[in-house]
């Protein structure tokens, strides 16, 4: 099989976690971001309980597939504050950076008014600090690049997208990560295997050709949603720039795990792991009710981005 094509391999004791690994009662385990700390492999997973709310949860591992998770919730929605009312249908769908010593967490807000994207900041992976609400409702699927770019942070999210419309994926601007500006859309949704929307999945990874990006686009079927994986690079210097682009998706639902679950015909990964040897591990939501991983080699996934010359539109 040719693997610009197909680049990634799952994990053959998918999925690597379920509901039955969380301890205490819920009612799916899925979409976490990924990072290390301390020699160890961290998830930041998004737990939906019993009432259909979520909230964040750790999970650690030595080898990066087989995970302990924390015997309690890690990030809640924010009581007696001005987040409450934003946060107050939970916490979904993180995504994490880490900029020096630092690691960054954006996730989805999810409140009576809509969806937000929050951020906030852990150095030990015990305290957490809410930084801000980044943006106004109906916004989702954001992620940091790991570095500043020409002095600024730079966020990729997607304003709009909810309640049928059509959702682009946009790229925006700070100087402090709090006041976000200079918004631009970075690709649209064109009829194909992503018509409907399109979201990012995994925070850039900087190569030398460029940042390497996941994002994942939806096809509306007479059987309902279909949720696949693009991949694209952009420039290092002006990410607004597509510099290399995948036509076709490379990763979509199979197994029985992603036809089937609460949502069915859903892989939505938020967090990937580039390893010393160049092997990209990415975990990724199932059927909206479970973990999977797959791993694939980081130079299928340029060549992936460079098998066609065509540039999508904005």
């Amino acid at each position: 099989m040719l693997k610009h094509l197909h680049p990634f391999e799952r994990f053959p004791r998918n999925p690597i976690l379920t509901r039955d690994d969380i301890p205490y009662p819920c009612n799916a385990v899925f979409n976490a971001a990924a990072t290390k700390f301390q020699n160890k492999y961290f998830l930041i997973l998004r737990i939906e309980d019993l009432k259909g709310h979520s909230h964040l949860t750790l999970a650690e591992s030595m080898d990066g597939m087989h995970f302990e998770v924390h015997p309690d919730p890690w990030i809640m929605p924010f009581p007696d504050t001005p987040y409450e009312i934003y946060e107050r249908y939970g916490l979904e769908d993180p995504r994490i950076t880490q900029i020096g010593d630092t690691y960054y967490l954006v996730y989805t807000a999810y409140g009576p008014h809509g969806p937000r994207i929050g951020i906030g900041s852990t150095r030990d992976f015990e305290g957490f600090e809410r930084i801000c609400l980044a943006t106004e409702v109906d916004n989702k699927d954001a992620a940091l690049f790991p570095e500043k770019i020409n002095g600024h942070y730079v966020m990729i999210n997607r304003p709009s997208g909810m309640g049928g419309t059509r959702g682009s994926i946009w790229i925006s601007y700070s100087p402090d990560l709090i006041y976000w500006g200079r918004s631009r859309a970075l690709l649209t949704p064109e009829p194909g295997w992503g018509g409907h929307k399109v979201g990012i999945s995994t925070p850039p990874l900087k190569t030398d050709e460029g940042w390497l990006v996941l994002y994942h686009g939806i096809r509306e079927t007479a059987a309902g949603r279909l949720y696949r994986i693009g991949v694209m690079l952009l420039d290092l210097e002006n990410p607004e720039h597509i510099v290399g682009y995948c036509p076709h998706f490379i990763f979509g639902p199979e197994e029985s795990y992603e036809r089937t679950g609460d949502v069915p015909n859903v892989v939505f990964p938020c967090g990937w792991i580039l390893e010393p040897d160049n092997t990209v591990k990415m975990y990724y939501g199932a059927a909206d009710t479970c973990i999977g991983l797959a791993e694939a080699r980081l130079g299928d996934l340029i060549h992936a981005c460079q098998t066609d010359p065509t540039k999508p539109g904005r």
